[in-house]
């Protein structure tokens, strides 16, 4: 069974950094993608950060140069640090994963969710 567990949430003012962290496991999976979305209150689900397996990284324009994506493939953990955190950036941060099977079948799955709060 597969797993996300993201950590390191939490209230912080405009201006400073948060790390969120994601664990993904599973056995006799691979993980191909690890992604970050948020989602604030009355707004869609959106894409944060992505760094797929092949090598490259993709952000959002409005965290372009103050939010990183970094990977661990051999532990399967994806790390989103996140500089200069302003109010609009307060929204439940998730992790996103597309697992391959060893039998070469694709699965979505989503963590949980952990909540950033950024006070003005």
């Amino acid at each position: 069974q597969v797993q996300l567990m993201e950590s390191g949430g939490g209230l912080v003012q405009a201006g400073g950094s948060l790390r969120l962290s994601c664990a993904a496991s599973g056995s006799g999976v691979s993980f191909n993608v690890l992604e970050w979305y948020r989602q604030a209150p009355g707004k869609q689900r959106e894409l944060v950060a992505s760094m797929p397996s092949g090598g490259g990284t993709n952000y959002a324009d409005s965290v372009k140069g103050r939010f990183t994506i970094s990977r661990d493939n051999a532990k399967n953990t994806v790390t989103l640090q996140m500089n200069i955190l302003k109010p609009e950036d307060t929204a439940v941060y998730y992790c996103y994963a597309i697992v391959r099977t060893s039998a070469g079948r694709l699965f979505q799955y989503w963590g949980q969710g952990t909540q950033v709060t950024v006070s003005s």
